[in-house]
């Protein structure tokens, strides 16, 4: 098994539809191969109780659910994630692969609903503390044709049910914080055929893992 210097902690992020769940596959095998201890895990969820949270938060409700409820139950979910799961995991030196995390929050609590960032910056600084990702990959691709794969996966929960204009919203903010931390983003154009992906992908995590792994 390879050693790694410290935890490496690699987020994928991206809207409904660009196919992150295959990317995660395709990453958690790659990893694999490479004898690298490995976490795959989610947000939100990732353990028994985030997980009832992601329940909670998913299905549809009868009652309005007020835009700062969500973004507290999501930072709920993140807390018992973060110290059952993440943290754990970066003290062993294992890689940490986690489908969506705090940027997801920024794109559809921020962009999609129109919370302040400022409140999503202040419950991430208590929640997080220092926690970032050191590495980002964003799935993108346009709005349109993304939603149109989406649908093809069957029923639809609470938040893949948004409007159009929601999910524009979304990509907006998720392009923009990838401009803005260009150390921790790696963009990957998700309309390309998926061995086109692949190939994208791989080199990012080549790129990355040479910088992590003790010679």
């Amino acid at each position: 098994m390879s050693e790694l210097k410290s935890g490496l902690f690699i987020t994928v992020e991206g809207s409904e539809g660009v196919g992150k769940s295959t990317c995660i596959a395709f990453i958690q095998a790659w990893l694999q191969a490479e004898n690298l201890p490995l976490v795959t895990t989610r947000e939100p969820g990732g353990t028994p109780f985030a997980e009832a949270v992601r329940d909670l938060l998913l299905t549809p409700q009868q009652e309005p659910v007020a835009d700062i409820t969500e973004l507290l139950l999501m930072f709920a979910a993140r807390a018992q994630h973060i110290e059952q799961v993440i943290k754990p995991a970066l003290a062993e030196q294992k890689v940490v692969v986690c489908d969506r995390f705090t940027d997801a929050t920024y794109a559809y609590q921020g962009g999609g609903r129109g919370v302040d960032f400022q409140q999503i910056a202040q419950l991430e600084q208590l929640v997080q503390g220092a926690l970032r990702p050191h590495v980002t990959l964003l799935l993108d691709m346009p709005v349109a044709d993304a939603l149109q794969r989406a649908a093809k996966r069957g029923e639809l929960d609470r938040i893949e049910s948004q409007t159009i204009d929601f999910f524009e919203r979304v990509r907006q903010v998720y392009l923009k914080r990838a401009e803005q931390y260009p150390e921790q983003f790696h963009l990957v154009d998700a309309s390309q055929p998926l061995e086109q992906v692949k190939q994208q992908v791989e080199q990012i995590l080549a790129k990355v893992i040479s910088q992590y792994v003790s010679l």
